[in-house]
């Protein structure tokens, strides 16, 4: 579990959360869009009124608290290594969802990661945005069957990332496509990735938090990444019947493995 920061309230949390939603949004053509996406897959795929949603690399909670407004009796989990993103999003949000949020510490490309949840009955589906792509592809293909493998029978497996073919041309194109896009909706630049850390790392509510950030080992280092075909692929040895893509622009896309 991560560790309560006394000094850091909800209010001074929510803030810094507007700040990170605000800067990512940079990064993608329709941040929102593909938030909403994911939350259509769920409320369409799973049967079960109270579904259990563990969130793999939650950081902020940014997916989760969508998730949890979407579907008023869904439990979501978080795991993430950030000590700094995990206390914000527990800051945040501890009010307003109670123990239908819970953070959990761990770090995705260990084995053994999801004995950390203390899982009560299976889940009804695994959710990501922009985290997986940080893992070997090793360690990805072991991670994306061990949750396909754990899903309650008809859940789901629902990443949002960025994600390629791993060919130079095609891949080059759509990243132009996306940030046109970004361009065509008018977005402008705003506070960048440097820019949000550096302010994190000066404010006073956030330095136990920045500390505890300090202290943990957080490098990734991707020397192939795997392509949207091995994403499939590896949920369906992991026991998904059916895969696909269900969403795109440019390079974000949106990607379902089906119990």
């Amino acid at each position: 579990m991560t560790q309560t920061i006394t000094q850091l309230s909800p209010d001074r949390a929510r803030a810094w959360l507007d700040r990170w939603d605000a800067q990512q949004a940079t990064f993608f053509a329709d941040r929102e869009e593909r938030f909403a996406v994911i939350g259509d897959v769920l409320a369409h795929a799973i049967e079960r009124p109270d579904p259990l949603i563990i969130d793999l690399g939650v950081g902020p909670g940014s997916l989760a608290a969508r998730l949890l407004r979407r579907l008023p009796s869904a439990q979501v989990i978080g795991i993430d290594q950030d000590p700094l993103l995990l206390g914000l999003a527990e800051a945040a949000y501890r009010d307003e969802f109670g123990g239908r949020f819970r953070a959990v510490t761990g770090d995705l490309g260990e084995a053994g990661r999801l004995d950390r949840l203390g899982l009560h009955r299976a889940p009804d589906a695994f959710v990501s945005t922009t985290a997986l792509h940080w893992l070997d592809p090793t360690a990805l293909r072991e991670l994306l069957g061990t949750a396909a493998g754990a899903l309650a029978p008809g859940g789901v497996f629902v990443d949002g990332d960025h994600l390629y073919e791993r060919t130079d041309r095609f891949d080059a194109l759509l990243r132009e496509v996306g940030a046109t896009a970004r361009t065509r909706r008018g977005e402008q630049p705003g506070e960048g990735w440097q820019e949000w850390w550096q302010a994190a790392s000066e404010a006073p509510e956030l330095a136990e938090l920045w500390a505890a950030r300090e202290r943990t080992d957080l490098g990734h280092h991707v020397s192939s990444p795997a392509t949207v075909g091995d994403y499939l692929a590896a949920l369906r040895e992991g026991g998904c019947a059916e895969v696909g893509q269900v969403w795109q622009c440019g390079d974000d896309r949106v990607i379902v493995g089906i119990r």
